[in-house]
């Protein structure tokens, strides 16, 4: 790094010197009479150096961005007592009114999608590449509408009945064939109800058994197997997008299910070209199945009104930078779930284009540098992986240390005054590998699923160098509740309303958050808010109240400037056996500040007079540590060490009190356990939250037996 370092400066003082020639003789004219003050050669090259800094910076200047609303106050307030937020971006907000759409010929899916078509003037609009060493290859958007009119004209002659009570599905990744399905449905007001791995074979059965799905669009052989394990007597027919084997289709066969290809379909559809039956706004879209934590999932009914009034709403917050003709999204995140499938439909609305990763997540740099994206969502999740990965190389070496430190105290100091650019000496320096992993080209992104660490928000912003909006929403809204506004770079809140709903915040006095000290449940209504869980009233009517306001589950609190900041989760709290209440979460939130902790596991009993956990810890800090101490092995070794368990409850038990944690909110005992919580093996809801149920139970020996040794 250090010689990287000198070469890159030498390269820029060879531009400043270009300056100079071009941009700065008369400043040298001026300094070269004051020479005489400063004495000989070595003068004159200090002013020298000095006029080149000084022209190239005035060469290269930038000029900061305006915010686009007042930051210290961002968020009007209705009339009345319940101090209801709503967006500053929409006029009649004031009035009870939600943005809805932008245009009265773009209200549905099918519309705005047409409205690509036209704005890009026929440009790209799916990207894919066969492997990782090929270059993407690009669909423009007349080949992409045709095809998927011609794949819904095909489900058609399969025999499903064009309108908004008819269900089909989807399992597969994220793929070109995934939009032109999806577009298909639109074609003939079909309703897609997406599937995915973690749902798990009784899940996916479920879904299908009570949507009453007869035809399922399926990706591959090992997707349709899993199906097959519990198909339901509705299901009638699988469209296959790669080829199956032969055994599976004689086992299809032998449940009386038929299999067509994908291509089958579409040539199918573009012979029989059924007229197309266009949805109304108010008609069904989607019917988007959430995993949860207990029992079966639930679909949330989603009209094609909430889905476009949210991308209407995102649009408007974001400005001037919101997605246009000429963007490239990298499309990673699951298409099952509504933040993928908004910000897709948001970037074909306006002309831009969509190329999707190669499937493999664990190539996802290698994706990115190909595409070379200017959009592109994330999690935080990623981001943080990012961020430990930065600082576990340059914690070897003092001077990687110290330029990393200067780079971002300049790029925050910039990032303060609203200069988003990459185009710094430190950019160049510092951040140019970080910046070109992800295509080099980042202009925006947007961050949601999960609480982002202020930390690592700050330094994406320095390092990625483009503008990044953090979100907080959820499946019953479509996705986006609330989003930061360009212009705003303080980090640890959430944002204020996007102009399709309104949010308010109610009292929850187990808690003691009052809504009259700016703490409560968040509650959302407007045109984004779902119609209701799909033949579940019961739930819909614990969820949505008599007023239409939703009650979202977790707490907010309205911060002075009128942004929000999610700080508690209603559900998960338990009572100890002296009748101290337990928020697992809030505590959790603690401890993972810790630097010796990736993941933790708060868990409590009625029955018991204190908390424990379940601890994964921070594989390249505990290495490092255990490596400084002279102490050998294994993750898995060192996680039975009783000095390595001691050093990281010590540093946990400091933090918690940092935070402010009560005596019976810290843990008394923890079990630390090499492999982190994940998708894959269950502990984690496809959106990165914890499903506590199954780690309770996953893990039940060793709290089980914390417990025994505590008593």
């Amino acid at each position: 790094m250090c010689y990287s370092f000198a070469t890159d400066l030498l390269s820029w003082i060879k531009t400043a010197q270009q300056a100079i020639m071009s941009n700065a003789t008369a400043l040298i004219d001026e300094l070269d009479g004051c020479l005489q003050y400063v004495g000989g050669t070595g003068g004159a090259l200090a002013l020298t150096g000095v006029a080149a800094a000084t022209a190239y910076y005035y060469a290269t200047r930038p000029i900061p961005e305006k915010p686009l609303v007042p930051l210290d106050n961002q968020c009007p307030i209705e009339d009345g007592p319940e101090q209801v937020h709503v967006s500053k971006f929409y006029k009649d907000a004031k009035d009870g009114k939600y943005i809805s759409c932008l245009a009265d010929d773009a209200r549905t899916l099918y519309q705005t999608f047409r409205k690509g078509v036209i704005e890009s003037n026929n440009g790209p609009c799916l990207g894919w590449r066969d492997n990782l060493q090929s270059p993407y290859q690009w669909m423009n958007f007349n080949e992409a509408l045709l095809r998927a009119k011609n794949f819904g004209s095909g489900l058609i002659a399969l025999g499903l009945r064009p309108g908004p009570s008819t269900f089909v599905g989807i399992y597969s990744q994220n793929r070109p064939e995934w939009i032109l399905f999806e577009q298909g449905c639109y074609c003939y007001s079909l309703v897609v109800v997406p599937l995915y791995d973690t749902l798990g074979p009784d899940a996916c059965a479920f879904i299908i058994d009570q949507t009453e799905i007869s035809v399922v669009v399926v990706e591959d052989d090992k997707k349709v197997n899993l199906i097959l394990d519990k198909a339901p007597k509705t299901l009638r027919k699988f469209v296959v997008i790669k080829e199956v084997r032969p055994a599976t289709l004689q086992r299809a066969k032998n449940r009386g299910i038929d299999i067509h290809s994908f291509d089958e379909v579409e040539k199918l559809g573009a012979a029989k070209s059924f007229p197309e039956v266009e949805p109304k706004p108010s008609d069904l879209c989607t019917v988007c199945y959430t995993s949860g934590t207990t029992g079966n999932p639930k679909g949330v009914m989603l009209s094609h009104m909430n889905v476009v009034s949210g991308v209407a709403g995102v649009f408007m917050q974001l400005g001037p930078h919101k997605p246009r003709v000429g963007d490239i999204m990298i499309s990673f995140l699951p298409l099952a779930h509504m933040l993928e499938r908004c910000c897709e439909n948001g970037v074909y609305y306006n002309g831009g284009a969509v190329g999707f990763y190669s499937g493999d997540i664990k190539e996802l740099t290698n994706d990115l540098k190909a595409l070379k994206p200017t959009l592109m969502p994330a999690v935080p999740r990623l981001l943080n992986r990012v961020y430990d990965k930065i600082y576990s190389e340059v914690s070897r070496s003092s001077v990687k240390k110290l330029l990393l430190r200067m780079a971002l105290n300049a790029k925050e100091a910039e990032i303060k005054r609203g200069i988003v650019r990459r185009t710094s000496m430190w950019d160049k320096l510092v951040f140019r590998k970080i910046q070109e992993g992800f295509g080099g080209r980042l202009r925006l992104m947007v961050v949601g699923s999960a609480p982002l660490s202020p930390t690592v928000l700050s330094f994406c912003r320095a390092a990625l160098g483009c503008l990044i909006c953090e979100g907080y929403g959820q499946t019953e809204c479509t996705a986006p509740i609330t989003l930061t506004v360009q212009g705003d770079f303080v980090p640890g809140h959430v944002g204020p309303p996007v102009s399709c709903n309104a949010v308010k915040l109610v009292d929850v006095p187990e808690m003691e958050y009052y809504a009259s000290q700016q703490q409560g449940e968040i509650c959302v209504k407007g045109a984004n808010v779902f119609i209701g869980y799909y033949k579940d009233p019961v739930r819909t009517a614990e969820t949505i109240d008599e007023d239409g306001w939703h009650h979202t589950g977790d707490i907010g609190q309205w911060l002075p400037n009128g942004t929000l900041k999610v700080i508690d989760r209603k559900k998960h709290i338990f009572k100890l056996s002296q009748g101290e209440y337990i928020v697992p979460e809030k505590i959790e939130n603690a401890y993972i500040r810790s630097q010796y902790v990736e993941q933790v596991f708060v868990h409590g009993e009625s029955l018991k007079s204190c908390v424990v956990a379940i601890v994964v810890p921070d594989v390249e800090v505990v290495k490092h540590w255990a490596i400084e101490n002279n102490i050998p092995g294994t993750l898995s070794v060192l996680c039975s060490n009783p000095d390595v368990k001691q050093l990281i409850l010590n540093d946990m038990l400091a933090w918690g009190k940092e935070f402010g944690l009560k005596s019976f909110e810290q843990v008394k005992d923890i079990y630390l356990h090499p492999d982190p919580f994940s998708v894959q093996n269950g502990l984690l809801t496809p959106t990165f939250k914890s499903r506590r149920p199954q780690i309770k139970s996953y893990f039940a020996p060793q709290l089980d037996d914390m417990y025994k040794h505590l008593d």
